[in-house]
């Protein structure tokens, strides 16, 4: 169904609901609700609402079909953690940002579609990468079961648990732990149909490869249990990449404020990784998250109203 009503610059409100999930768009935010359903795919119960605002689209489309049709959403380049570390490869099944549409609802998709897009040109958001997060990633903690371990994140440090089914080399190691400062990136690998995946954690400075079976940072993900591995693995690795610099953040030029340090804490002419103080503008985006992660909780638990929790958001988001 749709419902109409003034928001702001003359814009409707839009609604689409169906047998997989809710999407409403308020002229700010789309606010996409996951059907409740034991057929839900992991990933989307775990991930449940997400709220993507208007300054973190690119795009919607309608795709019709013969037995119907689907939305997608695109958000822009570096907007989200979650779509950054999935990079397009999530099932269909487990992506938020795709919804089934029945046959007899296309009409309803298609004006969603068009007021999206109206306001997009009415707030003139600018169809290219973002040089920071606008979603604050999937809530903390979080665990990941893989093949031959498991992984888990509290919002500063990671933990690698190893099982019977680790390699020799892995087992010797013992259970590895991570710092977010000792991090550099986070990688994340679909197990798709036989072929495996993995969840691999890259530490500053470091520059060997290894075989995800035999790398200590790396937990294995078989291709044969994809549907529960894929879930929990994902949002683990959404979860610290929101909480890592951006990528599209401007390095330091080399030996700026290196006055005193080693040689080999100092950026090299490659652009290799190396330890740097912290600055000022990444710890203030840190705090920016978390307040707009304990705002998402209060909503949730009703503290705040859905215009209250709407207002503060933007508040915050404007900050950023």
């Amino acid at each position: 169904m749709a419902a109409g009503g003034p928001v702001s610059d003359n814009r409707r409100m839009a609604e689409i609901i169906q047998r997989t999930g809710t999407w409403t768009f308020d002229g700010e935010t789309v606010r996409i609700v996951p059907a409740v359903g034991k057929h839900m795919h992991p990933l989307r119960r775990v991930l449940g609402e997400v709220a993507v605002p208007i300054t973190a689209i690119s795009g919607l489309s309608y795709e019709p079909g013969r037995k119907g049709g689907r939305l997608r959403l695109r958000l822009r380049e570096g907007a989200d953690p979650l779509a950054q570390v999935a990079s397009g490869r999530l099932p269909d099944a487990s992506d938020p940002y795709q919804l089934p549409v029945e046959k007899d609802r296309s009409g309803v998709a298609e004006y969603f579609v068009a007021e999206l897009r109206r306001a997009l040109l009415l707030d003139g958001v600018p169809d290219t990468p973002s040089d920071r997060y606008l979603l604050p990633g999937p809530a903390v903690p979080l665990t990941a079961g893989g093949t031959d371990g498991t992984a888990s994140f509290d919002g500063e440090r990671v933990q690698l648990e190893w099982n019977w089914m680790a390699s020799e080399s892995k087992s010797h190691g013992g259970p590895r732990s991570f710092a977010l400062d000792e991090l550099d990136s986070v990688e994340w690998t679909p197990a798709i149909g036989w072929e495996n995946g993995s969840l691999r954690f890259r530490q500053k400075g470091g520059n060997a490869f290894l075989k995800p079976e035999h790398d200590p940072n790396c937990l294995m993900l078989w291709g044969i249990r994809q549907a529960r591995e894929t879930g929990g693995s994902v949002l683990l690795a959404a979860a610290v990449t929101a909480r890592l610099p951006h990528p599209a953040g401007a390095r330091p030029p080399v030996g700026a404020g290196a006055e005193g340090l080693a040689p080999s804490l100092v950026e090299d002419g490659g652009g290799g990784p190396a330890d740097r103080p912290a600055d000022p503008a990444e710890a203030d985006h840190d705090r920016l998250l978390r307040r707009l992660r304990e705002l998402g909780e209060l909503h949730r638990e009703g503290v705040l109203t859905d215009e209250e929790f709407t207002a503060a958001k933007k508040a915050v988001i404007d900050r950023f």
